[in-house]
């Protein structure tokens, strides 16, 4: 396995060759920036939504950039480890939408003004930690041409699994009845019937990205007792290995839901920079 090191050396000259140079320099962030983790974080609205971009010391070349799905800021060391290597940092606060159309109706908003007013590439890279999952898949799954890769961390793939459950007869998890609740006021669904038949829900929903070859990372705790693995990690990782679409995975024996990530971000890192440097270009 190539280092770290190797691959902050190698990204920028991947990245120059997949995106051509931007036409005018890009609009610069709004608000007055503070710090995260040493570096300029920028706090400001679109569409009247409240977001966050962190902005690296040295953008690479074509501004490519990852999305974190929800929980901004936690178990982080992989979101840092990019900014490090050039890549911007984004995040969007829609929170108890669980990756509902409600929410990706904001989603295409941040990121139309990710592009258009401040030059970032067109294919965002995706971090889906826990109930984050929702929104990366959604995402993924109705813009498979506008999506990088999607690295999942011990993520909501199934809200059945989770907020459903074992309460409701759905999973072998212990869900969250206010959860649950606030889930299908998000989605609109009037009966529990209708939120248990919708179609979209993201494990059911993995064709569109497997058809794009969208590249997955799946890292979680075998032992995972509030998202279960088996109905939402690891059922991912077989449909989707059935559907013919790249995925990997790497499972820490013996861990619950927490902690999140890796000690060694490398894999993370890694995989990012693989799925860039064979992207498309636009």
């Amino acid at each position: 396995m190539r280092t770290l090191e190797s691959w902050l050396i190698t990204i920028a000259w991947v990245v120059v060759a997949l995106n051509p140079a931007q036409s005018g320099d890009p609009k610069p962030f709004p608000g007055t920036p503070s710090k995260w983790q040493g570096f300029a974080r920028h706090d400001f609205q679109v569409g009247g939504t409240d977001a966050t971009v962190v902005v690296p010391d040295k953008p690479l070349p074509g501004r490519p950039w990852v999305w974190r799905g929800e929980f901004f800021g936690a178990f982080a060391d992989a979101d840092a480890a990019l900014v490090k290597a050039g890549w911007h940092l984004a995040y969007l606060k829609v929170p108890d939408l669980f990756g509902s159309p409600k929410a990706m109706a904001k989603w295409e908003k941040f990121h139309a003004a990710m592009l258009g007013e401040y030059g970032l590439h067109h294919r965002p890279g995706l971090i889906g930690l826990s109930r984050g999952g929702l929104y990366c898949l959604n995402w993924a799954a109705a813009h498979p041409d506008q999506t990088l890769a999607v690295y999942l961390d011990n993520a909501v793939c199934d809200f059945k699994s989770w907020p459903g459950g074992k309460p409701r007869g759905l999973g072998a998890g212990p869900g969250s009845e206010a959860e649950w609740k606030k889930l299908l006021a998000a989605y609109d669904f009037k009966t529990n019937a209708e939120a248990v038949a919708y179609k979209l829900n993201p494990v059911d929903n993995l064709a569109p990205l497997a058809k794009a070859k969208v590249p997955l990372l799946l890292v979680y705790g075998d032992a995972d007792t509030l998202v279960p693995v088996k109905e939402n990690s690891e059922a991912v990782f077989e449909r989707y290995t059935r559907l013919g679409g790249p995925v990997e995975r790497v499972v820490k024996p013996g861990q619950d839901h927490h902690p999140h990530g890796l000690k060694d971000v490398t894999p993370v890192v890694e995989f990012f920079a693989q799925a860039l440097a064979a992207a498309p270009a636009k």
